[in-house]
């Protein structure tokens, strides 16, 4: 095969500029707020790696179980539904899966074996906003799948879902890790409506959803004994002082957790443990917090069954199947384009 094809939508330029937004208007807002995007620097992207792992942290567990459990009934479903579209493969239409903030394709990996083993994969896609982790995923893919088209994307797939490949096979945006709960309201409603403007009628969307469930079981996943997931939160602030050479006293801002039944959603906070005045020379910006004063860090929502199958039937989607680990803790969707 081909060296992969690498689509670069931004450069460190697009990023530093997008943190120097983000971290004046966030901060100079009320409450005070920081984009979750912020806390995955290369230290946050390990310490979320390392979160996966506690025992506390059900949600990557819950979604590896799924995906092992189902990756051929996912392969069945996309065979079965390209063949009723006239293709005459009896193993259905070659598939091109892209996947949205890819990381180190992991937990896709069982998928594509699949694909691959059956014939159905025509190429894979990491969707990331770090370089390095694009280039590092396809020189290791490189050497496990000698026989398809790989290639990569960066660049920040809220804004640049354009640039998915379209070589006229049929696609499967793959959106994993609950990543999508991330997202306020509106922002989940105009990342499906910018999507399915982005694909075409037969292609796929395949997304990770937490549940709602026991808040005690929910709020153990963001407070975990070994306190990883305070110290990933808290890093945005490491973020802020590497970047925008900002002195944000980490250690001084508690990790908080708070569940919002109402939405059924978990917000990260960082509340200041004494007054202080943090200065981030880069921006020129002062920002003083008050003893008590929470810095928002972050939102995770969990759906209820149902839930997001009318989101994403109003943005133009056909939800096809859900599947569950064991305890319906956690939801893997797959939807069609209309």
């Amino acid at each position: 095969m081909s060296e992969p094809e690498l689509r670069i939508c931004l450069d460190e330029s697009d990023l530093e500029a997008a943190l120097r937004f983000d971290a004046r208007r966030g901060l100079t807002s009320a409450p005070k707020y920081l984009p979750m995007r912020l806390h995955y620097d290369g230290r946050g992207a390990a310490l979320f790696s390392e979160l996966t792992w506690q025992s506390e942290y059900y949600p990557s567990r819950c979604e590896r179980e799924i995906l092992g459990a189902n990756a051929e009934a996912i392969a069945d479903v996309l065979a079965t539904e390209s063949n009723s579209g006239g293709f005459e493969s009896p193993m259905g239409a070659p598939v091109s899966v892209i996947e949205l903030g890819a990381g180190r394709a992991e937990k896709i990996r069982v998928l594509l074996d699949t694909l691959d083993r059956d014939g159905q994969l025509e190429s894979f896609w990491p969707f990331d906003v770090d370089a390095d982790s694009v280039r590092s995923v396809l020189g290791e893919l490189s050497a496990r799948y000698r026989d398809i088209m790989l290639g990569g994307i960066v660049g920040d797939f809220t804004l640049h879902l354009e640039h998915v490949p379209d070589h006229q096979h049929t696609r499967l945006v793959a959106f994993l890790g609950g990543t999508f709960g991330n997202f306020t309201g509106m922002e989940r409603g105009q990342f499906l409506r910018d999507l399915r403007d982005a694909l075409r009628p037969g292609d796929w969307f395949l997304v990770g959803a937490d549940l709602v469930k026991d808040p005690e079981v929910i709020l153990a996943a963001y407070n975990d004994a070994a306190g990883i997931t305070a110290e990933f939160n808290r890093n945005v602030l490491h973020v802020l002082n590497d970047r925008l050479d900002a002195d944000f006293e980490p250690s001084n801002f508690e990790h908080v957790t708070f569940w919002d039944a109402d939405a059924t959603t978990v917000e990260l906070r960082l509340r200041a443990l004494k007054p202080m005045r943090v200065d981030l020379a880069a921006i020129d910006l002062a920002v003083e917090f008050g003893v008590g004063e929470e810095l928002h860090t972050g939102i995770s929502k969990k759906f209820h069954r149902g839930e997001l199958e009318v989101q994403l039937q109003a943005a133009g989607f056909e939800p096809e199947q859900c599947w569950t680990d064991t305890s319906d803790y956690f939801g893997l969707f797959l939807a069609r384009v209309a």
